[in-house]
């Protein structure tokens, strides 16, 4: 297939798609099939398949305004293609009153499929094909029937096309070109190998067929003159176009009752192929058409019944229509389907057509659809599995087929079919043959049989599926031979006697857990969500979310890789919900977070009865940070799952420590607690008053929780406040506050404020406090509050000068604080070009910490990307301020803002973007502080610019609109 051919194809395809969807979406120019027609074997089948059309009309798939009617034979019988045909015009004339202007599709669908059993209760026609829907649907023939089709009602004026259910065309409808009067065969190339298998068409020199040749030697079709010099015939694709006056003159035969039971019964069982066609090639004969091999057995009834089809159909002609590039793909035998799943499927990859579809396997050496195999299972080289479940310890052979079944464990021999159904009496059975095995000849699996095969009652019928495996592969151990008194049944019986409603219940739960394990896979891998969501790009059903939410709750969230699991499965799950439910799920989600941080965070955490006030009055004062590089690598959950890597410096505002904590001992038993920056005073006699520290809107929420982290208050015991104050020895007075710094400053500051209470309190109470410890009881503190967010600020503000500030991958976060060692030239040449600059407007509040861990935990690559790169960079810096190259350092730092705006668009805005723009040429490097959108910038001066100049830079652009620099200094300790 040349290069050329297959984009034809494909461009083919994506026409046909198209009308499709335009058919579906009332285009007010698509053409569409005024009748749709399936034929069936019985009423079952028939049922099953009307099911399956109201599904897809139901879910948009189907043209709706198009008539749809499936048709068995009539009273039980099998009729034969022809009869059935027949059957299908009285529907249309009694339905529609005339044919004139009527455009009818009928696909023959109604066979035994003894070549391929497993498909014959649900129909070869609802067969799968290996490859999604641009939609997101596993293809069945049906679908791809359907879509192929819908770019020829537009290519006829009225008639009927005819096809056969076992074949799928893919063609370039533009090619029919039919307006004439009697019939048209529409024929493809194909090498004369395929031809001997299938009726061949010879043309004439009129561009008629003359002559249908069925099943003929390669030889005989080379001595006809039917093989091309490509050694190419024009093969009978099973598709032809009859006429309004055709269908008048068939319908003539048939327009009362009794002349509808003389063509349309099981004596004749007329064939469409052999019994309407051949009248139709203009070299046929009367004499040659009695001969011809009928599809039942010759008799009487048929030899009338041809004699009046020859009367009605020879005088016309049937149009040779030759359609290329085109693609014939017969579903013939088991061997077939295995040769096209495993061997022939990529010479359908222009169709996006692959050995794995809907199935969580990714293995190259057999074929999966709609199938979940268990990476414990093993498979052997070309099997091919569809519609099971392959559990762990299972083992399958090579070149098997295995359909519709449960293995758990069991071992399938080489070479074989096993195929499950479920019986209209609710119990099962697995039908086991060769894939060579044709079920017409009195043989299995090499043993000889008394009668053929689809009528040998072999297999046993159980009560679920798993017993009915494991009894059929017990039968091939005892040569088939029943045991006495099993209930046994034949592919036949199977066949007439399986629970066609029950074919798509199984694969749609089937598909459901395959999709739920191929995400499980894809968090597993940490793809990108949105990517592995796409399989549910139809919606989620209850069974799905039933499994995905099981799977979050039964997980170990304080075991690192469930950790990741859970929080992903509920972050998909609340993609795939709406209103309240979504935010269900993302609150499960977020709360997994905080709860595991709390978890690490109050490990230990108790209240201390033992400890007594040992100072009247303690004072902490504490600089505020800047942070270089690094930011957000230390946010719960990526520090949890990578660790995080972050650079910042304590620096004084003005000279001072803006950031003051004060405790005071009272000789009353009661707690005071004020707020200097709210203005906020109040006094606590009860203990269960200071115990809720959640409430964000509560102005000492910050107090109350570290009172709790330092043990002083119980986090959830009942003892009265009278009591701990006793043991205590006396009441106090704890009161915050940050001098002069504007809220959202982006330094830090709430943090920092934590860190100062801590302090305080330990010293108050005179007990020492690890580094480590101080920095997880600020951690406990900020999770006791729900603040969430990272570890860097506390540590920028409690630690002095600049500093690495390091965290390994772990749920319970260990902090590693390293001053960097700089020369004393290079300290004073950065803390003479570093500026801070304040923006005169509030960081607004949004909640970017979800925002921005929602991308994460999205696996959003570009996130991902940066979040390990502004570490990169962090590294970098210290490694640049080592070696005392200050311009290496502010060329990092205006590419660790770049990363940031990557991160979050919304940490610039106009007026950050015109402070910058401003000073362009007095500066070398440039970051925000903080989250951004307002609040402190920093800035790293070009040599021998001053503060002043920038100041005046400012001044002329802003005025006194606020945006002017804030001196600072680095804070050494």
């Amino acid at each position: 297939m040349t290069i050329s051919s297959s984009l034809f194809r494909k461009q083919s395809y994506l026409d046909a798609w198209q009308s499709h969807v335009d058919a579906i979406e009332h285009h007010p120019n698509a053409v569409i099939w005024d009748y749709i027609i399936l034929t069936a074997s019985n009423k079952q089948q028939a049922d099953a398949y009307r099911k399956q059309i109201d599904t897809r009309i139901a879910t948009k798939q189907l043209p709706a305004l198009s008539t749809y009617a499936v048709l068995p034979d009539p009273k039980g019988m099998r009729v034969g293609s022809g009869g059935a045909t027949m059957n299908a015009i009285r529907y249309v004339q009694q339905e529609a009153g005339c044919f004139e202007g009527k455009k009818i599709l009928v696909i023959h669908s109604g066979g035994d499929s003894k070549r391929v059993p497993q498909y014959s209760a649900c129909g070869k026609l609802f067969s799968p094909i290996p490859r999604l829907l641009p939609d997101g649907r596993r293809s069945m023939l049906f679908d791809e029937f359907i879509i192929s089709m819908s770019g020829v009602p537009a290519r006829l004026k009225e008639g009927m096309m005819v096809c056969s259910g076992d074949v799928l065309l893919l063609f370039n409808p533009l090619q029919i070109d039919f307006y004439g009067r009697g019939a048209a065969a529409l024929s493809f190339k194909e090498h004369v190998e395929t031809g001997k298998n299938h009726g061949v068409y010879l043309r004439d020199i009129e561009g008629n067929v003359c002559r249908f040749l069925h099943k003929q030697s390669v030889d005989t079709l080379r001595s006809i003159g039917a093989v091309d010099i490509r050694e190419n015939v024009d093969i009978d694709t099973g598709a032809v176009i009859l006429d309004v006056n055709i269908l008048n003159d068939l319908y003539s035969l048939v327009d009362s009752e009794d002349k509808f039971e003389s063509f349309v019964n099981e004596k004749a069982r007329l064939s469409f192929y052999a019994d309407f066609l051949f009248p139709l090639a203009s070299e046929s004969t009367l004499k040659q058409f009695y001969k011809e091999k009928p599809e039942g057995e010759y008799t009487e009834e048929l030899r009338v019944c041809r004699k009046a089809l020859w009367k009605v159909l020879h005088k016309y002609r049937m149009k040779l229509i030759r359609m290329a590039p085109a693609s014939f793909i017969h579903f013939g035998t088991t061997r077939e389907l295995q040769k096209l799943v495993l061997d022939d499927i990529s010479q359908y990859r222009f169709l996006d057509w692959s050995p794995n579809v809907s199935t969580n396997s990714r293995a190259t050496h057999f074929a999966a659809s709609n199938a979940y195999v268990s990476r414990q299972a093993t498979i052997g080289v070309g099997s091919y599995i569809e519609d099971s479940y392959i559990h762990d310890g299972s083992k399958v052979g090579e070149g098997c087929v295995i359909s519709g079944v449960t293995l758990n464990g069991e071992t399938v021999p080489d070479g074989v079919v096993l195929h499950g159904l479920k019986l209209a009496d609710d119990r099962f059975v697995v039908r086991m043959y060769g894939v060579d095995d044709n079920p017409k000849e009195n043989r299995l699996l090499g043993r000889e049989l008394n009668v053929p095969l689809w009528i040998a009652p072999l297999y046993p019928i159980c009560c679920t599926i798993s017993e009915a495996v494991a009894a059929t592969l017990r039968m091939n151990t005892r040569d088939f031979v029943p045991e006495e008194g099993a209930a046994v049944i034949s592919l036949r019986d199977s066949f007439t006697q399986a629970d066609l409603a029950a074919i798509p219940t199984w694969q749609e739960k089937l598909a459901d857990k395959v999709r739920v394990e191929s995400l499980l896979e894809s968090i597993e891998e940490r793809a990108p969500l949105d990517k592995a969501t796409e399989i549910y790009q139809s919606g989620l059903t209850e069974y799905s979310k039933e499994i995905l939410f099981a799977e979050a709750q039964q997980r170990n969230s304080g075991d690192l890789n469930d950790f990741g699991r859970v929080i992903r499965v509920y972050r998909v799950l609340s993609k795939l919900a709406d209103g309240e439910e979504k935010e269900r799920f993302v609150g499960l989600c977020f709360g997994i977070i905080r709860d595991v941080v709390l978890s690490a965070a109050i490990t230990g955490l108790k209240y201390n009865q033992t400890c007594s006030i040992a100072k009247n009055e303690v004072v902490v004062r504490l600089p505020v940070r800047v942070n270089f590089g690094g930011g957000w690598s230390d946010t719960p959950p990526y520090c949890m799952e990578h660790g995080g890597v972050v650079l910042n410096a304590a620096i004084k505002l003005g000279g001072r420590l803006p950031v003051e904590v004060v405790i005071q001992r009272l000789d009353v038993k009661k707690v005071i607690l004020a707020s200097a920056d709210n203005d906020s005073y109040q006094e606590f006699t009860r203990t269960e008053d200071l115990q809720d520290s959640s409430n964000p809107y509560d102005p000492f929420a910050l107090h109350k929780a570290a009172l709790i982290a330092c043990g002083i208050i119980p986090y959830r015991d009942h003892i009265c406040l009278a009591d701990i104050l006793g043991h205590l020895g006396g009441g106090f007075f704890l009161s915050t506050q940050v001098i002069n710094i504007p809220r959202g400053s982006g330094l830090g500051t709430s943090s920092i404020l934590a860190g100062a209470c801590v302090k305080v309190i330990y010293e108050f109470i005179g007990e020492s406090l690890s580094e480590d410890d101080l920095y997880n009881r600020v951690l406990c503190m900020e999770q006791l509050m729900s603040t969430g967010g990272g570890w860097q600020d506390q540590v920028g503000g409690l630690a002095p000068g600049i500093k690495m500030v390091t965290a390994d991958p772990g749920l319970h976060q260990q902090i590693h604080c390293s001053p960097i060692h700089i020369s004393r030239d290079t300290l004073v040449e950065l803390e003479s070009r570093f500026c801070l600059i304040y923006t005169g407007q509030r960081r607004l509040a949004r909640n970017l910490l979800r925002e921005i861990v929602g991308r994460y935990i999205d696996s959003q690559p570009d996130a991902v990307d940066v979040l390990y790169e502004i570490q990169r960079v962090a590294v970098l810096m210290r490694f640049e301020l080592e070696k005392g190259n200050v311009n290496g350092f502010a060329k990092l730092l205006s590419d660790h803002w770049e990363l940031s705006k990557r991160l979050d668009s919304g940490c610039t805005n106009t007026c950050i973007d015109q402070i910058f723009q401003s000073i362009e040429n007095l500066i070398d490097g440039r970051m925000i502080c903080g989250a951004g959108g307002g609040g402190f910038l920093q800035v790293i001066l070009k040599k021998d610019v001053t503060m002043d100049q920038v100041q005046n830079r400012l001044f002329e652009v802003f005025a006194d609109s606020g945006v002017e620099v804030w001196p600072c200094t680095f804070f050494q300790g």
